[in-house]
């Protein structure tokens, strides 16, 4: 399928950058003036040489034709990807003026594009005939599994003491202690690899001293600390789905064992969370044909984005395989049968008061699940007193933005999207709020990424 009929909008290139600063380099370099010699296929690759501060312009290559989103090549030293060339390479792609006439790769860009084509072959050949790991000895699969749920137990039990303790002590004791303690218990839940729990230990530690009403907040992160520790600790007595919702928290590896389901998947969604030891990316996708909402999460280590970027806006073609958990909407990428293409595609939309309910029969499944997706329809966003909220154009309803949501630039692409007019909004709803993510007008237009 090519690529040159098809021309991306400027936000659905941006929507790409994996941070603020590189979205504000790339649009820079979105204009013909630092580039040479830029060009692309009918196959899907966009190519060009950018002047930098060397006395050699960086060489930089997309491949727009990969199924799983782009895939990015530059001679700059950056890290980041897609960096601000390949950005800036887009943008001018995007354009559509002429600027990246139709021709023959370059040797240098030709090379790149036959090395990505061949792999793509050798991989589909092998995963055809079979894999490598499928001759693992179960056996030892299952002792490491075991040995690994001991550790966890220990894990849990420890730290079921160590809520005991700061109950008895008092929650005034938590302030008074500081955050030495939450990161020793946080490093002791490591060691017994049960990543889940250390993550929601560090966030008990953040909560002390940090307002009014801290107190209350971090009894109920105790409460639900508490329950999902007596959930793995009494796992043999839950559901199989809701047992495999707490394993999933608790931090163990779980594969996606659901059957393909195959689908014209609209991207809704991009964003990227960060902190010291990882980059996690999340992209939500709406089935068009099945009318589900699902979420990939890719991972890059700390201070690099992940590989994996779909650009908003888009539809991708595939089939996706869910993982097991109560409710859980996470997906695996499977097989793609087509690149990213533009779309009239919009999600359905529903009322702020459902949005709600939904939030609360998801709460039955994940007791844990900090929101959850949801599209509004026919909202506006209205000021209430210091703080925002969307508003129900066609009944008395409205539901407030998180506090991240108000702090974000995006709220005010969507002021401006709506002038006082009621937009479609896709987001997270959950316990603070809801977090706009993407939004649509009223009529006809593209999709605009607020995050």
């Amino acid at each position: 399928m090519t690529q040159q009929g098809v021309r991306w909008t400027a936000d659905q290139v941006l929507a790409l950058a994996p941070d603020a600063a590189s979205r504000k380099a790339g649009s820079k370099l979105g204009a013909a003036g630092p580039w040479s010699e830029a060009g692309s296929s009918d196959e899907g690759t966009v190519w060009g040489l950018c002047k930098g501060s060397g006395s050699k312009p960086y060489q930089t290559i997309v491949d727009i034709a990969d199924a799983s989103g782009p895939a990015y090549k530059c001679s700059c030293p950056s890290r980041k990807f897609p960096c601000k060339h390949a950005l800036g390479l887009l943008l001018l792609w995007a354009g559509g003026d002429g600027a990246v006439p139709t021709g023959e790769a370059p040797e240098w860009a030709g090379q790149w594009i036959a090395g990505r084509r061949k792999r793509a072959e050798e991989k589909g050949s092998g995963d055809s005939s079979g894999s490598p790991s499928g001759s693992a000895d179960p056996e030892a699969a299952r002792r490491r599994a075991e040995r690994r749920a001991e550790r966890v137990t220990a894990g849990a039990a420890e730290l079921e003491q160590r809520l005991t303790d700061l109950l008895r002590g008092g929650l005034a004791s938590a302030e008074q202690s500081g955050y030495g303690l939450w990161e020793e218990t946080a490093a002791r839940m490591v060691d017994a690899q049960a990543q889940g729990l250390a993550s929601r230990v560090r966030e008990l530690g953040a909560i002390p001293s940090t307002g009014p009403g801290w107190p209350v907040r971090l009894l109920e992160e105790c409460a639900l600390l508490h329950l999902l520790g007596q959930g793995w600790l009494r796992r043999e007595r839950l559901p199989g789905a809701l047992a495999a919702t707490v394993r999933s928290r608790i931090g163990l590896p779980v594969t996606a064992d659901g059957p393909p389901v195959r689908d014209r998947w609209l991207v809704l969604a991009q964003y990227d969370t960060a902190d010291s030891r990882l980059t996690t990316r999340r992209i939500w996708l709406y089935g068009a044909d099945s009318d589900r909402t699902a979420l990939l999460l890719s991972y890059g280590a700390a201070g690099r984005a992940p590989e994996l970027a779909l650009p908003v806006g888009l539809t991708l073609e595939a089939e996706v395989s869910a993982y097991p958990g109560a409710g859980q909407l996470r997906v695996a990428l499977g097989e793609q049968f087509a690149p990213p293409a533009p779309t009239a595609i919009r999600p359905q939309g529903m009322t702020t008061s459902r949005a709600a309910a939904r939030y609360g029969d998801a709460l039955r499944d994940d007791p844990w699940l900090e929101s959850v997706p949801v599209t509004l329809d026919r909202v506006v966003p209205t000021p209430d007193g210091d703080s925002w909220q969307l508003a129900d154009a066609d009944e008395d309803a409205a539901l407030p933005l998180t506090p991240a949501a108000r702090s974000r630039p995006g709220l005010w692409r969507l002021v401006a999207l709506s002038g006082g007019a009621p937009v479609r909004v896709f987001g997270e709803c959950g316990h603070q709020g809801f977090t706009p993510l993407t939004a649509w007008p009223e009529g006809p237009g593209d999709a605009i990424a607020l995050c």
